[in-house]
């Protein structure tokens, strides 16, 4: 039998928090970076985003953010553009919705951004009346 000589198993990897919930400074965009929110997540380490550039990307989540911050759709992204593919960016940063709430108020976003939602689709808004109302007159008729 091998002597084990690392210092444990899957349980010590899942365990190791390496969560960024204490406050950090506000990553604002530099050139060749652009803000998005994500549409929907395609498996592999890939998603579908929409700039705010009004262009629709594939993004790629890099090896750093990769198992260990975890992306939905809805999510504001600061992705990194890349000279030589228009429509392909990589994750740089994951926005928390706090975070994104400050840079909507900054002016960063626009103002038709919707945050923390999720997507919907546009067919959906309008399912506002499904409902019926029953007055107590046709209740009695019954």
């Amino acid at each position: 039998m091998p002597k084990n000589k690392g210092k444990g198993g899957k349980n010590r990897k899942r365990g190791k928090n390496e969560a960024d919930d204490e406050k950090r400074e506000l990553v604002f965009k530099e050139d060749g970076q652009e803000y998005a929110q994500v549409l929907r997540m395609l498996g592999n380490g890939r998603c579908e985003a929409m700039c705010i550039d009004g262009t629709k990307r594939l993004c790629h989540i890099r090896g750093k953010m990769h198992k260990k911050v975890w992306i939905a759709a809805g999510d504001i992204i600061l992705v990194g553009l890349r000279d030589y593919q228009d429509d392909k960016a990589d994750v740089i940063l994951k926005y928390m919705p706090d975070e994104a709430r400050l840079l909507k108020a900054y002016g960063e976003l626009p103002e038709n951004t919707r945050l923390n939602e999720g997507i919907v689709d546009e067919e959906d808004e309008g399912g506002a009346d499904d409902y019926i109302e029953f007055e107590d007159e046709d209740i009695d008729k019954i």
